[in-house]
């Protein structure tokens, strides 16, 4: 799917009219069918509280593939985003801020890993999200497999 797809079965989806919405994000309607047709795609900063407001990724409303999750800290991620391998090649396990050049960018429990994502979570309250942290990273592959050395994961 792409963005006007994501963005009309979502509107639709919260029973709102073209109409609610634009008042919603002060916007005009006119600007909503726009993005509805693919003519446009809206500002960053509405992109945003789209997101907010639908309560998806701005990466699902884009169109992104949504399966690929960083399997250190478990955030999503796109090519962009993705660590290399010390050939340059992209690693689609790793996101770069977690895994670089074949090594991973911050050495640390699994404890510390949930401290550090934290304030990157955009909802719900700290202690809600360390619990959902603490009981996702256990399941990706880092944490599975912390017994084995860095340099041996690809």
């Amino acid at each position: 799917m792409n963005f006007k797809d994501n963005f009309t079965a979502l509107r639709k989806q919260a029973g709102l009219s073209q109409s609610d919405l634009a008042e919603k994000l002060f916007v005009t309607r006119q600007a909503v069918s726009r993005w509805e047709r693919g003519e446009t795609v809206p500002a960053i900063e509405t992109l945003r509280a789209l997101s907010e407001l639908f309560g998806v990724s701005i990466n699902h409303l884009l169109g992104y593939q949504t399966d690929l999750v960083c399997q250190s800290c478990g955030m999503p991620i796109v090519p962009e985003q993705m660590g290399r391998r010390p050939d340059g090649s992209l690693n689609e396990k790793f996101c770069k801020w977690c895994w670089d050049q074949g090594v991973f960018q911050k050495d640390c429990t699994l404890e510390e890993m949930v401290e550090w994502c934290l304030p990157y979570m955009p909802f719900g309250d700290p202690d809600s999200n360390r619990k959902f942290l603490m009981d996702l990273l256990p399941t990706l592959d880092r944490w599975k497999t912390r017994e084995t050395p860095a340099h041996q994961i690809s």
